[in-house]
């Protein structure tokens, strides 16, 4: 099966040429607010409806600045160094969750202290909220022909295009590339948008003590991305990193795991008068 041509402008009226890339970031912010508007009224958190849109906000802001800075500096430095003004063509697609992963929470320090909140209540509303918006920014990738699969030895996947590959095969001509590759995007998409999503929110929708959701979710975000790493081709420039097997994403997401296990074991430990709806 070949992989669909997909035109990544939705439509083009004057100089507005609105991207499907830049349409699934903004359908996760809204999933995020519609999402955070059926807690509250759930009374799964004491929040209003201003404070729920500050999160949003300063949120999104964290996301995008945080994702496309870490994409650069962790996958894309040599071509950063070489062209500077690639690091604002967020359009062309490039984004790393966990640079987008700091900087929410950079962006939570500063709201809860903003609303008087501690920073684990704040990120416990809102981690259920998140992965809906990681699943469509993988749809966006997969729109894109980004993040090319490892090369299928069942034969289940896609003929990928010469052009979206050509970095890992320079052999490649012609339309798309003789072998098959797995849709990592689409993998993904399922493992962060749905999978985790069922998780945190089905765990949060009781009481749980301060910190344990947010622990949650670093911790299955962290391993699920280790695991759906292993269909997803290393960059072509940086390749594996260890032992001829470990990619960056799950270098970087051994440290998430671990922090997240820790973190929920700590939560469930203290006293369980500290508790978040």
């Amino acid at each position: 099966m070949n992989y669909p041509i997909i035109d990544p402008i939705i439509f083009e009226l004057g100089p507005v040429a609105p991207r499907w890339y830049g349409m699934t970031y903004l359908a996760g912010f809204l999933a995020v607010w519609w999402l955070g508007r059926r807690r509250i009224r759930a009374g799964l958190g004491d929040w209003s409806s201003d404070e729920l849109s500050d999160i949003v906000f300063y949120g999104a802001l964290g996301a995008v600045l945080g994702g496309r800075l870490g994409y650069v500096f962790f996958y894309a430095f040599d071509q950063f160094l070489a062209e500077p003004l690639m690091l604002f063509r967020i359009w062309e697609g490039g984004m790393s969750f966990h640079g987008g992963f700091l900087g929410v929470l950079i962006a939570m320090i500063l709201t809860a202290r903003r609303q008087k909140r501690t920073f684990l209540a704040t990120t416990d509303f809102l981690v259920p909220l998140v992965p809906p918006g990681l699943g469509f920014g993988r749809l966006g990738n997969f729109i894109n022909a980004e993040l090319p699969g490892r090369v299928s030895e069942s034969g289940f996947g896609f003929h990928f295009p010469c052009d979206a590959v050509v970095h890992l095969n320079r052999f490649c001509s012609g339309a798309f590339e003789g072998v098959v590759r797995h849709p990592s995007s689409l993998y993904q998409a399922f493992a962060e948008g749905v999978v985790l999503f069922v998780i945190v929110w089905l765990y949060s929708s009781r009481q749980r003590p301060t910190g344990a959701v947010t622990g949650l979710f670093i911790a299955c975000y962290g391993a699920l991305r280790f695991c759906t790493e292993f269909f997803r081709e290393p960059d072509a420039d940086i390749g594996f990193i260890a032992f001829d097997w470990l990619s960056m994403g799950q270098a970087l997401s051994i440290p998430m795991l671990l922090a997240g296990i820790l973190l929920l074991l700590w939560a469930l430990r203290r006293p369980q008068a500290a508790t978040n709806p």
